[in-house]
């Protein structure tokens, strides 16, 4: 019995610790399959962070003047579309092109007009958790989605009728691609790089500057490595690339002049407050560069830290020089496309932190640092000063078919007064416009052609509404000299309306012995 004892013991003794072993091999593999799992997934919380901030309150923005022009130009015919482009904002045609498929299936409301840029910026967080996983490792990658996802430029332009989510997006996506075809540089992993860059000039030409710091990357890998063939195979798709882009590049330079003869040469200053707004928070911005300089004094990562600090600021640093010449192009939402890349670096000095409890607390404090600016990117009026909607409410309440409508241009057709009133008005609310000689369609341009004599075509109304700048009780403020000679000598103000902020809004009635 002794021995049978003796037995059952050491059985019971050598059970314990295999039970042990074999609970401990399950506790591994179930937190390995979480780890991977969480890997796996990494992209997906960043992409509905980005997304609920992209949709949440972008109603309540009326468009401002390029969201209009958007607006005015995809809502027109292909032939019609085509035929502007042809005459000005070629540079924009692509984008435009996009927009007037989408009006047609989903309607042309600020709303509809706003929804491809959200989606768009959803998926450049997805392109910015991968390149931080392939930068930093998976807890960079997933703290770069999500640092990305509050910051408030991305928002800001996640909730704008523009191209520059769509910009983001493929210099975002060019960024993992140029880094996986780096690995293994064969053509199936550069033809999808070609595809990224040519999309990005499509979509804004400004873009391509990210070109440069990529070619660096290259060449800085090339010389670490010793293939031959790296160089060629980047300089081939590149080539591919930007074939489809030279048509528009061309152009675009003969109506520059047009499209950005209003901004001034950059100085040093204007290089500095880049940085702001560049992420439209100023405290935000301060954030973000302090964690950028964390992965230099990281010796584990400092070399992929300086080809990420590359591809973010070389094109703000080329971008600004050729701005030295004749013409600039050193605006913020032009190098909008540079944010992916900021995050990236950013991310890399959050995750280098220890303990490690202090990442959530980096990424939790600069959205707490954003949320004032975020708030502001929400408000009725953040984007244009003037209630364009107000005002479109006013003359809707007192419409009465056949009624005439004069939004103030001239000097100020740039402010696209009137395309607001076509989007804001209701549909069943359609004043004439008095002095349109012909619609920006029939013009093939982005503004209408005025009447040449005012007296002809104000003939026929007895009622005109008179929209202008400035809030103040005077009707013909801004109005053309000939067309406010005519709308003095033959009208009578009989409403003067300044509740919309901004904007006067003014009932004209014909007099009696006008003729």
């Amino acid at each position: 019995m002794s021995t049978s004892a003796d037995v059952g013991t050491a059985d019971s003794m050598t059970a314990e610790p295999d039970g042990v072993a074999t609970s401990g091999r399950r506790s591994w593999r179930r937190d390995e399959r979480w780890r991977r799992l969480l890997a796996r997934t990494s992209w997906l919380w960043p992409a509905l962070l980005t997304l609920a901030f992209g949709l949440r309150g972008s109603s309540r923005p009326q468009m401002w003047r390029d969201e209009l022009a958007t607006w005015s130009a995809a809502t027109r015919s292909t032939g019609e579309l085509l035929a502007m482009l042809r005459h000005v904002d070629a540079v924009s045609g692509f984008y435009y092109l996009l927009m007037h498929f989408w009006a047609a299936a989903f309607g042309d409301s600020p709303m509809a007009f706003r929804l491809p840029s959200a989606l768009a910026m959803t998926a450049a967080s997805v392109f910015v958790v991968l390149t931080g996983r392939k930068v930093f490792g998976t807890r960079a990658g997933l703290a770069a989605g999500l640092l990305f996802a509050v910051l408030p430029s991305v928002s800001k332009y996640a909730q704008e009728a523009r191209s520059y989510a769509f910009v983001v997006l493929a210099v975002a996506a060019a960024n993992w691609l140029l880094l996986r075809a780096l690995e293994r540089p064969t053509v199936r992993r550069w033809l999808p790089y070609s595809v990224s860059i040519a999309l990005a000039g499509l979509f804004h030409v400004v873009s391509l500057a990210v070109l440069v710091p990529h070619a660096v990357v290259v060449l800085l890998r090339w010389r670490e490595r010793g293939r031959s063939r790296l160089p060629l195979g980047f300089a081939a798709a590149v080539v591919l690339a930007v074939l489809p882009v030279i048509p528009l590049v061309l152009l675009g330079r003969r109506q520059v002049k047009r499209q950005i003869s209003w901004l001034s040469m950059p100085d040093l200053q204007n290089f500095v407050d880049l940085w702001h707004n560049l992420f439209s928070s100023q405290l935000v911005s301060g954030c973000v560069l302090a964690l950028c300089v964390l992965p230099a004094a990281w010796p584990r990562g400092r070399r992929r830290a300086v080809e990420i600090g590359l591809i973010a600021s070389l094109p703000i640093l080329l971008v600004w020089f050729v701005s030295q010449g004749s013409v600039s192009y050193f605006l913020d939402r032009y190098l909008l496309f540079t944010v992916p890349a900021w995050a990236v670096l950013a991310a890399g000095g959050l995750t280098a932190l220890r303990p490690r409890p202090l990442i959530v607390l980096g990424l939790v404090g600069t959205a707490l640092l954003g949320i004032q600016d975020q708030y502001a990117l929400r408000t009725a009026n953040v984007k244009e000063w003037a209630d364009e909607k107000g005002a479109a409410q006013i003359v809707a309440s007192g419409y009465r078919p056949g009624d005439g409508i004069v939004p103030v241009r001239g000097d100020k057709r740039f402010m696209m007064l009137d395309f607001a009133m076509d989007v804001y008005l209701p549909r069943s609310v359609r004043p004439t416009d008095v002095f349109q000689a012909e619609t920006p369609a029939r013009a093939h341009d982005l503004y209408p052609v005025d009447c040449a004599q005012p007296a002809v075509c104000a003939r026929g109304f007895q009622r005109i509404w008179v929209l202008t700048y400035g809030g103040v009780k005077d009707p013909y403020q801004e109005i053309p000299k000939a067309q406010a000679a005519v709308l003095k000598a033959e009208f009578t103000a009989v409403r003067i309306d300044t509740a919309a902020h901004g904007l006067a809004v003014s009932l004209l009635e014909r007099k009696p012995d006008a003729p």
